[in-house]
């Protein structure tokens, strides 16, 4: 398009452009400069909508208020919105018209630019309207705030409202008032005020929380139904709302409801603990379990909840949770370390959830062999696919101070309980591969540590595992349809049948330890229909080769653990599919693979502060390891100062970086370190952290209470409390009282500084009004919490005759049947000085108070005795005088009786430098605490009879001048800790006498005599004088007096003096008469000193010459060889008899040589080696009568010894061999013969003038007769019953007397004993009789027989046998035909066979045999022939 010409811009086209550019950008920079500008103005409201017009509703924050009010202040100084808004116009017109140009444009444009320019300033003149009418609203609104805020009467916001309630449930009125200052308020009940202290404590709690204020009335009852009203006033005016509430009486069931529903529904009751929860030390494999008591019964269990280390806890086989009774339980059967951690109970309840925590720590099972490491942990089942999976674990804190070296794998499969080991893992790792599993099959792991001195217990077992493809999920979609319906599609339906699968892909390593690799892979796609497995090779680089890789079961997973890898060398694998149509192609090699180095263990933590938390136990806080995902926690380990011992403090891995251990012992230094824990086992120990004492750390204390009206005037008062029941590990520096006039509105302080005492006394205080008081103590931690109003006291002069009450009632000496109490006398004595106390007691549970004296007691204490132990009481006090009793204390807390397992006494002893004490140790006590001695109850003791000395948790009072005026009862407290720690013990004149005695023994040591002098005779002959004391010190002195003069060493008389070992001791070479008389040794150490004097005169001089003179005599004979053990006999228990002896000192050249009756006995024996000689005597008899003597002798000298066995000596050996001969006698047995009944016993050994038996018939002693007969043959004793009848019937006691031994044997011939005997006696004499008449060969033919030819063969033998046997001969085997040269002759007896001529042929076997009615019997001679010149051969018998 051609533009027309115009003249003024002939030659010059550009500049109308150019102004129409700048028109343009000037406009947009005008645009966002107002965006700016209204941004800024407008606040965030404005962004969000970007036109606003006056009428719309707009919400002001506390900033808008703020930049209102800056706004009006500054209005004055700026120009009006509608002067901008016309100085801005007028500017844009001069713009305007400057940049007005003739020519030819598009007036639709410029049109267009006008309307937009006119509707921005419209928008703007509406804008700024809108914000000038909230701005005047803003500063309205500011200034009704400032007057309201300036000071007016109270006025209800939100009034009380009427309630109606079920009886015993809970009611809470609310209503919110505005007044300014705050108003003061005061609570009605039917016009009547509300104060909760003159209610059952908790009956109503009134609250003000900013103007919100609430009356809560607790367990409403029929009582409760009234009007309450509120008074608010201050002094601007005052209002009043009131609320009407009516308590309904519950019908149950009547009423249309189910009571238990009802209750669980509306009135769930405020449950609150009642006993804490307290750190437990359980053992593996045994039960604990946690317990707490409610204050009202739960009605709803499931309000309870448990909760270890922040995870819901629900009951399971091996844990129960219970509750019954007000007190719930976690119970748990057979703890294991996993059960370790932070326990918290928790229960709901109308004001929030209620709970509470404990520690439990799971300490090692005792291991089956001493040394063996504790039980791994966490076994955990990790990548789990059809046949393979991943096993982690943690290892154990404790390994007795063995390392690890291996991990025992072993595996459950399904429910069976059968466990199989399965693998071995190395010690420097807590993570192996398990292959070879079966898909679909479930499976159980538990791991056991193993060090050099063996296996530990098993792990607890993991949670089952099913084998499956982790893989097949994703292979599944899932399609909605028809209105929530779905559809499981699986992708393997949509593949196609591959015959041959394709080659797996991304074969990589998905893990790489020291031990093993597991490789991974990508399934084929497609994969097809048919199941798949795979085979792997590998090929170590360099080498050029594949090789495939082998397992025991097909691979079905993408996964497999390779465990046989070489360290130092890379591998690549590669991966076939393989379905029921083929094997694939190989995949792709994977990059090269390389076991790893063994994995380094975590470093310890930093930093390891232990802080002080209880008196039990230490806070420990450590920077954490920045271990990543290896780090498994930390291990903590404990010992006490100065002990190398560590003890494992957890034995589960604690995950954060700060730890409470508790069941420390209180007072005692400790030093703690810690562990970092990984799969590659427990790192180093981190630098021991600084001895830390076990005491409470330092808090402000808390709240006061008890307070009590002591004395009061007419503008004063005393005021009395009880000290704070948490002291908070500090001394109480004093107390800060205020008061607060019931009338007033504020309270006021009494003192700006503290009061030392729980006494105050105030003063400028109002006649005839009522004031309460509050205080706070203060400790070196700071001001502690603010008590509790008192109750209103009145101040009114006290005139009444009575005294007022005694104050600051203690209870101090707790122990299971007794107690000390303690009091102040009262301030107020009434009409006359107080003249005695009277105490009383109430029981827990009972509202009776009962006397504990019959009658008054003059003092300020009083021990109470048998009560019962396990009961809580409590005590008061009441003044007497003569106008009767006056005003009771404040009563004591509730008192528990019962001794502590830890309770100390005071010690009393006198110490190194002989000074008596009474000495008190607490180390529970805090570190600033004050130990308060008293004696007799009375106060402090005598500063110039006694000095007490203080260090660090121990006090300790010394007498300096003990007598009689120290007698008396010394108690002690110990000030400024949460609980009674105190004691006392009555020093007794007896005591004092004993402690006066040991003290004027340390005053005046002796050194201690632990043996006197003593003598010896050496084996030389020597003579040694010794004597034994006490240990003494280097500096320690000896002078050895002899017949009253000082000697020293010589050669003959040596004297050795061992400090060390306080040994003195005098050695005499040769013992003379030169040497009798007195030996004095005098000793000083120092102070101690000791004389002991020893004696060597006429007799006793004389036995230890004669000893000493032996025994150098004996030392000479053993120079050479000589008999250590002399010759003596023993009787071995089969009635051997051994002569035996001992030789020592020998040598090869050595003669050993045995005579008896002076002539040598050979066949006696000797060992060189032992030196032992003996001589065996098989059976003694009186040709072994006789002196038997041993010589040994070398070229060093000759020893003999003597044995004389005649006479007693002989005796005794027989009266032995008789002793044992009878203790060895068998019991009777019972024995048919053919003559009748043998009853014997069988004995090693008997000789008939040592051993006497007799026989007994039914107690009857039995004679040798006609059918009886006794007697012995070789180890025989036997009774034969000859002809037995039935008379012989009864019991036979066989009495054996050897000497003073005497032994009885019984057996019954009786029954069927007696019959079995009789039978066999029967039985044996008929074979008896068939014997005798047996046909038999009885003599005559030899065995073998030798003859030449044709000589003849003449064999005879004699038979017997009634009657007369049948003879016939036998040739092997073969009836002999008696014809031509073969003849039988019987004569009588006799039988004789001949055979003439005899020839090669009648050799052979030839029998003769006899038969008849009784028997036959076969005689057998082998005969051989043998021809001319030849030699007969050697037959043996056939």
């Amino acid at each position: 398009m051609t533009l027309p010409h115009n003249p003024q811009s002939a030659g010059d086209p550009g500049p109308r452009q150019a102004v129409e550019v700048h028109r343009l950008e000037r406009r947009h920079e005008e645009e966002q400069k107002e965006q700016r500008q209204h941004s800024l103005r407008m606040g965030s409201s404005v962004r969000r909508r970007t036109f606003r017009s006056s009428e719309e509703d707009y919400q002001f924050s506390a900033a808008d208020y703020a930049l209102a009010a800056a706004l009006a202040l500054t209005a004055s100084s700026e120009l009006s919105w509608e002067a901008q808004l016309r100085r801005q116009t007028s500017a844009v017109e001069l713009e305007e018209r400057g940049q007005k140009r003739v020519g030819f444009g598009n007036d639709l444009e410029r049109t267009e630019t006008a309307l937009l320019h006119t509707h921005r300033l419209l928008r703007h003149r509406r804008d700024r309207k809108a914000l000038r009418l909230r701005l005047e609203e803003k500063v309205r609104e500011a200034k009704e705030l400032r007057e309201l805020c300036s000071g007016r009467g109270p006025w209800f916001w939100i009034p009380l409202r009427s309630h109606a309630v079920w009886e015993h449930a809970s009611v809470l009125l609310t209503c919110t008032v505005h007044a300014s200052p705050p108003p003061q308020v005061t609570w009605y009940k039917n016009d009547m005020r509300i104060d909760p202290r003159l209610f059952p404590a908790g009956k109503y709690r009134i609250t003000n929380n900013y103007g919100l204020l609430t009356l809560e009335i607790r367990r409403c009852t029929m009582e409760d139904s009234a009007t309450y009203t509120v008074m608010v006033k201050n002094a601007y005016g005052q209002a009043s709302s009131f609320a009407k509430v009516l308590v309904r009486t519950y019908l149950g069931k009547e009423a249309g409801f189910d009571s238990e529903i009802f209750k669980r529904s509306m009135f769930g009751p405020r449950v609150e603990f009642t006993s804490m929860l307290k750190p437990i030390f359980a053992r593996e494999k045994e039960p604990f379990s946690l317990s707490c008591l409610f204050s009202e019964d739960v009605l709803d269990a499931e309000n309870i909840q448990w909760f270890r280390d922040g995870r819901l806890l629900r009951s399971s086989g091996r844990r129960q949770v219970l509750y019954a009774d007000c007190q719930a339980s976690l119970k748990v059967s057979c703890a294991y370390k996993e059960d370790e951690g932070l326990y918290t109970i928790r229960v709901s309840s109308p004001l929030g959830p209620q709970e509470q925590s404990a520690y439990v720590l799971v300490r090692d099972a005792a291991p089956e062999k001493p040394g063996a490491p504790g039980a791994p942990l966490n076994v955990q089942c990790l990548d789990v696919n059809r046949d393979c999976l991943i096993l982690a674990w943690a290892p154990p804190s404790d390994t007795r101070g063995s390392p690890i070296t291996a991990y025992s794998i072993e595996r459950c499969q399904g429910d069976s309980k059968e466990w199989v080991p399965c693998h071995v893992a190395p010690g420097g790792t807590c993570r192996c591969p398990i292959q070879g599993l079966v898909e679909g099959q479930s499976y159980r792991f538990r791991v056991r540590a193993i060090n050099k001195a063996g296996s530990s217990l098993p792990s607890k077992a993991s949670e089952a595992v099913v084998m499956s493809d982790r893989d097949a999920p994703r292979r599944k979609t899932e399609i909605p349809f028809d209105m929530g319906n779905k559809i499981t599609v699986s992708t393997d339906d949509f593949e196609d049948t591959v015959i041959i699968p394709s080659p797996p892909t991304n074969v990589h390593a998905s893990e790489i330890r020291e031990a093993y690799a597991v490789l991974a892979w990508e399934e084929p796609r497609p994969r097809g229909k048919a199941p798949l497995t795979y085979s792997l090779e590998k090929s170590v680089i360099g080498s050029g080769t594949w090789e495939a890789i082998l397992s025991e079961s097909p691979v079905k997973s993408p996964r497999f653990a390779l465990l046989d890898l070489e360290r130092g060398k890379s591998y690549v694998f590669r991966v076939r599919a393989m379905n029921q149509y083929g094997l694939s192609d190989p995949s792709e090699p994977s990059e090269p693979i390389a076991l790893k180095g063994k994995p380094a263990t975590l470093p310890p933590p930093a930093q390891v502060q232990a802080l002080r938390d209880t008196q039990t136990s230490v806070s420990l806080t450590w920077d954490p390891v920045d271990g990543g995902p290896e780090l498994l926690g930390y291990y903590i380990y404990s010992r006490e100062a100065g002990s190398s011992e560590w003890h494992t403090v957890n034995n589960k891995p604690i995950q954060d970086n700060k730890f409470t251990v508790p069941g420390l012992r209180t007072g005692k230094e400790y030093e703690f370190c810690v562990r970092s824990v990984s799969e590659a086992g427990v790192g180093e120990s981190s630098a021991p952290t600084e001895p830390i004492r076990v005491k409470q750390a330092l808090a402000t204390p808390s709240a006061p209470y008890g307070f009590a009206l002591l004395n009061c005037g007419k503008n004063e008062m005393v005021i009395g409390w009880k000290s704070p029941k948490r002291r908070g590990g500090g001394k109480i520096l004093g107390y800060f009282l205020d008061q607060h006039d019931s009338e007033e509105l504020d309270w006021h302080a009494v003192n700006q500084q503290p009061v030392p005492t729980q006494v105050c006394k105030v003063s400028d205080l109002r006649e005839g009004h009522f004031y309460e008081f509050r205080a706070r103590a203060v400790n070196w931690a700071g001001v502690g919490e603010l008590s509790a109003p008192s109750s209103l006291f009145e101040c009114k002069e006290w005139t009444m005759p009575q005294p007022g009450p005694p104050y600051d009632m203690r209870a101090t000496e707790v122990r299971a049947t007794s107690l000390m109490l303690q009091w102040e006398p009262p301030l107020y004595t009434g009409a006359g000085p107080v003249t005695g106390y009277h105490l009383s007691f109430q029981e827990e549970g009972s509202e009776q108070w009962k006397p504990v004296t019959p009658d008054p007691i003059s003092g300020t204490h009083l021990r109470v005795s048998d009560l019962q132990p396990g009961k809580s009481y409590m005590f008061r006090v009441q003044a007497v005088n003569s106008a009767g009793l006056g005003q009771p204390s404040m009563p004591t807390d509730p008192v528990l009786l019962g001794d502590k397992p830890d309770a100390r006494e005071i010690e009393v002893g006198v110490d190194e430098e002989g000074f008596i004490y009474l000495a008190f140790e607490a180390p529970e006590a805090p570190d600033s605490s004050e130990f308060q001695w008293s004696k007799d109850y009375k106060g402090p003791p005598d500063p110039q009879r006694v000095k007490i000395e203080d260090k660090a948790n121990k006090s300790k009072v010394i007498l300096k001048e003990p007598g009689l005026e120290d007698l008396g009862t010394y108690s002690v407290v110990v000030a400024d800790a949460d609980e009674d720690i105190s004691a006392s013990h009555t020093l007794t004149e007896e005591e004092l006498e004993k402690l006066k005695k040991l003290s004027h023994e340390i005053r005046n040591p002796v050194i201690k005599l632990i043996s006197g002098w003593n003598v010896d005779v050496l084996d030389r002959g020597e003579v040694r004088l010794w004597l034994e004391v006490e240990k003494l010190s280097p500096a320690a002195e000896l002078h050895l007096i002899f017949n009253q003069k000082e000697i020293f060493s010589s050669p003959n008389r040596k004297i050795n003096f061992d400090r060390e070992k306080g040994l003195v001791e005098v050695i005499i070479e040769n013992l003379t008469e030169d040497d009798k008389g007195s030996y004095t040794a005098q000793l000083q150490d120092g102070k101690a000193k000791n004389q002991i004097t020893l004696t060597l005169v006429d007799d006793d001089f004389d036995k230890l010459l004669r000893k000493a003179d032996a025994k150098r005599r004996d030392w000479k004979r053993k120079q050479g060889p000589y008999f250590e053990e002399p010759l003596q006999w023993r009787v071995t228990e089969d009635c051997q008899v051994l002569l035996t002896c001992k030789v020592t000192n020998t040598k090869n050249e050595t003669r050993f040589q045995w005579f008896f009756q002076r002539m040598e006995v050979p066949e006696a024996q000797y060992d060189p080696q032992t030196g032992q000689g003996l001589l065996c005597i098989e059976e003694l008899s009186k040709e072994d009568k006789g002196v038997y003597r041993a010589v040994v002798s070398d070229d060093r000298g000759e020893d003999d010894t003597i044995l004389d066995l005649t006479g007693e000596a002989l005796d005794a050996v027989f009266a032995e061999l008789g002793r044992i001969g009878a203790l060895s006698a068998t019991p009777l047995k019972i024995q048919g013969t053919e003559e009748g009944i043998r009853i014997f016993s069988k004995v090693k050994y008997y000789n008939v003038e040592y051993m006497k038996t007799t026989w007994f018939h039914k107690d009857k002693r039995l004679e040798s007769g006609d059918r009886i007969r006794a007697g012995t043959t070789l180890d025989d004793i036997w009774l034969h019953i000859l002809d037995p009848k039935d008379s012989d019937k009864g019991k036979y006691t066989l009495e054996i007397a050897a000497g003073k031994e005497v032994r009885q044997l019984s057996t019954d011939l009786s029954g069927q004993a007696f019959d079995d005997a009789l039978a066999e006696h029967q039985r044996l004499k008929a074979l008896a009789i068939i014997e005798k008449n047996r046909a038999k060969v009885v003599r005559g033919l030899p065995d073998v027989a030798t003859i030449m030819e044709d000589k003849t063969l003449c064999l005879t033998c004699v038979i017997s046998g009634d009657p007369t046997p049948e003879i016939s001969w036998l040739k092997n085997d073969q009836p002999v035909t008696f014809l031509d040269r073969y003849h039988m002759e019987v004569r009588g007896t006799e039988v004789t066979i001949t055979i003439q001529r005899v020839s090669s042929e009648d050799s052979g076997r030839y029998g003769v045999f006899v038969k008849n009615k009784y028997g036959s019997e076969t005689g057998q001679v082998t005969i051989s022939v043998f021809k001319h010149g030849d030699e007969p051969k050697e037959l043996k018998a056939m």
